[in-house]
């Protein structure tokens, strides 16, 4: 696999171990404790259910990780459906939003 579209282990955290992120239930009751950050105490933001973004640190890169997770025995655990994305990556995603909107809106049109 190349280098540019390299993916994180689907249940590997930073130091190459399995952990498997806290329950739905567990981040409710995070997020309503305040604070300014919308990612929870796992360094996770939701994007939909069972969807989630997150900044990692793997082999000493930093990635920003966007995947899937399913339900299992009440625990929620990283699926293999996602991309992590290196800084330059991000930084040219980030770089064309306005693009992918307007490519986005033109297609809703129709």
């Amino acid at each position: 696999m190349p280098k540019s579209k390299q993916v994180l282990s689907d249940s590997e955290d930073e130091e190459g171990t399995s952990s498997p992120p806290k329950g739905k239930k567990a981040k409710q009751s995070e997020e309503k404790s305040g604070g300014d950050s919308k990612f929870d105490s796992e360094g996770r933001l939701e994007l939909s259910k069972n969807r989630f973004v997150s900044v990692r640190d793997f082999k000493g890169k930093v990635y920003v990780d966007i995947r899937e997770f399913y339900e299992k025995d009440g625990k929620l655990l990283p699926g293999k459906k996602g991309i992590s994305l290196n800084r330059e990556q991000w930084l040219s995603l980030k770089d064309n939003i306005e693009d992918i909107d307007k490519q986005l809106k033109a297609m809703l049109e129709k």
